[in-house]
């Protein structure tokens, strides 16, 4: 036996129990950590799953809570931006001394209306919102034309009767692609009227281009003071009355009305009303002519508003030539007003024939808001329809009888449309 044993037997189980409860405190303990961070782990596992799912951590009456993103985000304007940028540009744009608080503020709104995509909803200023007034008057410096956007492209309207636009030969329908050698791709109405636009005696350039003819080209036109008469009375052979109506402005239905007095003091029996290269103007004068020349009650015009909800404008008493054969002449020049009462007459009345070619289409309604420091807005607010429900806006008005005027024709002062209108009523019983 070896000696090194003899001493050992006695304390072996001793030795073992020890270890064995080591052993046990340390599986414990490892267990114990294990559970807590188990535990740790569900707890958060579990606050995260009731937040993400709204689930309340707590109980929270009705009236403590709070809600976020109670509204549509999609719908919310952070009108805030606006001032950022303003700040921005008060701050760090490199001529900031040369910056008009009111010109930044005034273009902010153009911006605004722009972005409607409607030319004809825009932002007058003091001096813009004068000018239009003396349009509407019949009474300003310029070339005396009416323009518009057609296709998104600077058209005219029409020249007006006696003007330098029209002595320089710019014709309705003509597309004005450079005002002074630049552009207008990228101007806005107002903004190529008020380029046009001048002291008399001064010049403008525009380059022309007339549907019809393969290119462009140039003409300059002196401005001069343009002082617009609305009306025109001449008494044709075999007792026809020629009225000529070259806009609708707040003296127009009373001069319409003195023109058909004379055409009765001088026994007619047939009327051609020209409406060409009329731009129009006022509704309330359209209606009162259409008074003049309808029976009382007919509808002049319907007018639709976003909602779809349409208005009729009825027309008063006053009916003088509604029983005579009538001929209206339109063209590509006949616009708003001019649009309404050729419409008003062709819908109601059997008698009466158009005469020329479709009219330009602007069948909107603008309505004139006057605003702070003599500004203004002229925003689209209704479509105006014919009598019969026909659409006017972006399609014009059809003639019953299409006639042409040339080039050809201008130059040698002849005139189809207006020998047509005549030919029709001598024909008439």
């Amino acid at each position: 036996m070896n000696p090194s044993f003899g001493d050992q037997p006695q304390s072996l189980p001793s030795q073992a129990l020890e270890k064995n409860k080591r052993l046990f405190r340390r599986a414990l303990l490892f267990f114990f950590v294990l559970f807590l961070i188990g535990g740790a782990f569900w707890m958060g596992y579990t606050r995260g799953q009731e937040q993400a799912l709204g689930v309340p951590t707590k109980t929270i009456s009705p009236e403590d809570a709070i809600f976020i993103n109670k509204d549509n985000q999609e719908n919310t304007i952070d009108f805030s931006l606006f001032w950022k940028v303003w700040g921005i540009l008060k701050d760090k744009y490199v001529d900031k001394a040369d910056l008009n608080a009111n010109t930044l503020f005034y273009g902010a709104i153009k911006g605004m209306l722009a972005a409607t995509g409607d030319p004809y909803t825009t932002f007058f200023s003091p001096e813009e919102n004068a000018e239009f007034q003396e349009d509407i008057t019949g009474t300003f410096e310029g070339i005396g034309a009416e323009i518009g956007m057609k296709d998104d492209i600077l058209t005219v309207i029409a020249p007006l009767e006696g003007t330098p636009a029209a002595a320089a030969g710019i014709l309705a329908g003509d597309k004005i692609l450079k005002i002074n050698d630049e552009t207008t791709a990228n101007l806005s109405l107002d903004e190529a009227v008020k380029r046009i636009r001048g002291k008399k005696g001064t010049e403008v350039k525009l380059n022309i281009f007339h549907p019809g003819e393969e290119e462009a080209r140039d003409i300059s036109v002196r401005r001069d003071m343009i002082m617009v008469k609305s009306v025109h009375f001449e008494m044709k052979e075999d007792g026809i009355a020629l009225i000529r109506v070259s806009r609708f402005g707040d003296d127009t239905a009373s001069m319409f009305k003195d023109a058909l007095g004379e055409a009765r003091k001088n026994n007619a029996q047939r009327v051609v009303l020209d409406l060409r290269n009329n731009p129009g103007g006022y509704l309330e004068s359209a209606v009162s002519m259409g008074s003049l020349m309808l029976s009382q009650g007919s509808v002049v015009v319907l007018e639709e508003n976003a909602q779809g909800e349409r208005t009729e404008m009825k027309a008063r008493a006053g009916d003088m030539v509604s029983g005579l054969p009538t001929v209206v002449l339109i063209n590509e020049g006949s616009a708003s007003a001019s649009e309404i009462l050729a419409g008003a007459l062709k819908d109601n009345r059997s008698n009466v024939t158009l005469v020329g070619k479709k009219s330009f289409g602007k069948g909107s309604v603008q309505e004139l808001i006057p605003l702070g420091g003599n500004t203004a807005v002229k925003v689209t607010v209704a479509h105006w329809l014919t009598p019969k429900g026909n659409q006017i806006n972006k399609v014009g008005i059809s003639p019953d009888i299409e006639v042409g005027l040339s080039s050809d024709d201008r130059t040698n002062n002849r005139d189809p449309q207006l020998d047509k209108a005549l030919e029709i009523l001598r024909s008439a019983n």
